[in-house]
Order: structure tokens, then C-alpha cells, then sequence
């Protein structure tokens, strides 16, 4: 990783709740449901569909989703030879079609499964009714294409599952992405623009160098190679000495991941803040002082402050005119292809001039100036 400098920006993540919750079973019973984790193929229940997916009763859609997703992907016959694995297959999707059902998930969850397959009476126009006669239609394989259809955000996940699956996700879904196209050829890995991010930083660190960090969020693949979650990282910046405005620093692929996906590269470019005293021009560093009329025409030693807080004394021996620039050697910013050369201050004076003159002191000027 290359050497960089780094800016702290805070960011908060939070990793998923895995809170255990309840569950109703199907004479409507509750029970302890262990949400953090789902049931092992062979502890599959048809009937308490929370379980099977591993949620607690308060999981949102977007919950109900990831669970299906991940498991249904872990199971899917096609890639998993275990032998409880097409039971397991069915048995998450058929919970996947009864919870993100709204209709279907509230009558479940207040009669159970007995509510489903038996309908529930219409009460005091509160509640239309359901007349019943739910039965899972036994195509899980269904459930999955509609669920990783054309549509599906994650639509590459197939290009980056592991060897065993085959190329062709196989006759009951036509071929890759639900397409009849028998050995298809998958397309290549693809990679974003890269990911910019600005460093400030002030002319003393530049002038010293310095070490910055960068604190971020990114996604990152899970186990299962196709979906993402949260990660922190810290990109740590070494500032050299001398560095200018607009210097580049990047760390290469270290943004985002995802599936068939190049992760982008993270960019960081330093920022000159505005100085008080000193603007700079390349490695040399430009200030303005003040000095009187008197000073200007006859010379003067200048007391000037320098950026690492020394101050050094300037002879002006010459006459000083509004163009008029002092060049002090060696007091400028380090040159950061080497740092023990510095460039030059460049001294610039803004005269003030005397607000009333008296007729003898006129009289004198005139016959000193022609």
C-alpha cells in the first residue's frame, strides 16, 4: 500500500442486529426463535417459516430478503450435493413466499399456518377475510429465477460463485439469467472511476510534512461471494515534506466490492488551506510587509517572521519601488524530490506614505528628489 496522508472523518457503522425474537408455529403457539442464526437443513419446519429463515417476528422486507438470498444461494441444489439440501432448498423459499407476502405474512402471523390453508372469517368490516386454500406451489426453483431475475441487482452473482457450480445454471432455469442460452460466455470483471476525496491541509504541514488518516465506510463481500455489508477502514497518509496543492495519493482498488466487480480506486488529493501571512508560488513563498516612506528611500533592516516560527533579519539596502522584490534564499518551501533544498522568500512591501507635509519639509524634498 502506498504511503499517503490521511484526514479523520468519523463515520459510524453499526452491524446488523441479531436480537433473538418469537415465533408462531402452526396451531398458532409461540416460541423461543433464535434469530441470529437459521435452522440447520435437518431442523427445517415447513410450518414456522421465521425459523427457517433464521428472523425474529419484527424482521422488515429488506430482512426477509437478505435471509432468502443467502440462503436460498447456500442450498440451491445446483450448488450444494448435500442430500438435505434440495429439502432445505424448498423449505427457505416456501418461507420466502409466505413472509414477503404482506396479506399472507399478517394472517400467518396472527393464525398461523392453520389461517392460511383453512381462510379466516371477515370481521365487523375491520377485516375483509381470506378464504384460505394457501399451498406452497412446490417450485422453489420458481421463487429463485423470479427472485435473481433480469432485474436483480445482484445479476453477475453467478460469475462469481464457486468451481462447482456450472456454467449453465442449469434446464429449469433456460440457462443463465432465465435466458435459453445453454454455455453462455460470462462477461469480464468491470471497474468503476476511482473514488476522490480531498485532504486539507496548512502550509505548516506542508512545510513539515505530516500524517494524516482517512477514515471510511465500504462495502465488502460476505462469505457467500455475492452479497455486501458495511466496513470500516483507515487510509493512512504520510505527507511528505514540500507536497504541493493537488498532489495525488492513491490506494488501488480499495473501494467497494462486489460481485464480477473490480473494486474502484480510492484517491485522496491534498488541499492547500489559505495561509494568514504567506501565499506560495511553487516552492517558493511570497509575503507582504509593511514599511514607511523614509525606510523605503534611505533602507532599513526588516524583522520577518518565517513559516517555522524563526525570525530572521533582512538588510534592504536598495530603494524600494511598488515592483521592488527582496529575495531571501533558502526560506521557502522544502522541494520534496529533496527536502534539504528549499526554495526562496520573496519579500514584497506595501510603502505607507506620510498623510501631511509641512512646507519646509516640502521645500527640503524638492531639493533632495529633483
Amino acid at each position: 500500500m502506498p504511503a499517503a496522508a490521511e484526514v479523520e472523518a468519523p463515520v459510524d457503522v453499526r452491524p446488523p442486529s441479531s436480537a433473538a425474537g418469537t415465533s408462531t408455529d402452526a396451531g398458532g403457539v409461540v416460541g423461543s426463535n433464535p434469530a441470529s442464526k437459521p435452522t440447520t437443513p435437518a431442523a427445517f419446519v415447513r410450518r414456522d417459516y421465521y425459523r427457517t429463515l433464521g428472523l425474529d417476528r419484527a424482521a422488515d422486507a429488506e430482512a426477509v430478503k437478505s435471509s432468502y438470498r443467502k440462503l436460498a444461494l447456500k442450498y440451491h441444489p445446483d450448488r450444494n450435493k448435500a442430500a438435505e439440501a434440495p429439502e432445505a432448498f424448498r423449505a427457505v423459499s416456501e418461507a420466502y413466499d409466505v413472509l414477503s407476502n404482506k396479506k399472507w405474512r399478517a394472517i400467518y402471523d396472527q393464525y398461523g399456518h392453520d389461517g392460511l390453508r383453512n381462510g379466516v372469517p371477515a370481521r365487523n368490516g375491520e377485516f375483509e377475510g381470506f378464504v384460505g386454500g394457501y399451498a406452497y406451489h412446490e417450485s422453489p426453483e420458481e421463487t429463485f429465477a423470479k427472485f435473481f431475475g433480469g432485474t436483480n441487482p445482484f445479476a453477475d452473482f453467478f460469475a462469481v460463485l464457486t468451481e462447482s457450480l456450472p456454467t449453465s445454471f442449469g434446464p429449469k432455469f433456460g440457462g443463465l439469467y432465465g435466458m435459453n442460452t445453454g454455455n453462455p460466455i460470462l462477461s469480464p470483471p468491470t471497474k468503476d472511476p476511482p473514488i476522490e476525496m480531498d485532504i486539507m491541509l496548512t502550509l505548516e504541514e506542508l512545510w513539515a510534512g505530516a500524517i494524516k488518516k482517512m477514515r471510511v465506510t465500504r462495502k465488502v463481500l460476505t462469505e457467500d461471494g455475492v452479497t455486501t455489508e458495511d466496513q470500516q477502514k483507515i487510509f493512512t497518509i504520510h505527507v511528505k515534506r514540500g507536497w504541493k496543492d493537488g498532489t495525488r495519493v492513491t490506494f488501488p482498488n480499495e473501494w467497494n466490492q462486489g460481485p464480477n466487480k473490480i473494486p474502484s480506486d480510492v484517491v485522496f488529493i491534498i488541499r492547500e488551506i489559505p495561509h494568514a501571512r504567506f501565499t506560495r508560488s511553487g516552492d517558493d513563498l511570497v509575503m507582504t510587509t509593511k514599511m514607511t516612506l523614509g525606510q523605503a528611500l534611505s533602507g532599513t533592516i526588516m524583522s520577518i517572521q518565517t513559516l517555522d516560527g524563526r525570525t530572521i533579519q533582512v538588510p534592504i539596502n536598495e530603494v524600494v519601488h511598488p515592483a521592488y522584490v527582496k529575495e531571501v534564499a533558502h526560506e521557502g518551501m522544502p522541494v520534496s524530490q529533496t527536502p534539504s533544498r528549499r526554495g526562496k522568500l520573496l519579500l514584497k512591501f506595501e510603502i505607507s506614505f506620510p498623510t501631511y507635509l509641512s512646507e519646509e519639509k516640502k521645500g527640503m524634498l524638492k531639493k533632495i528628489i529633483p
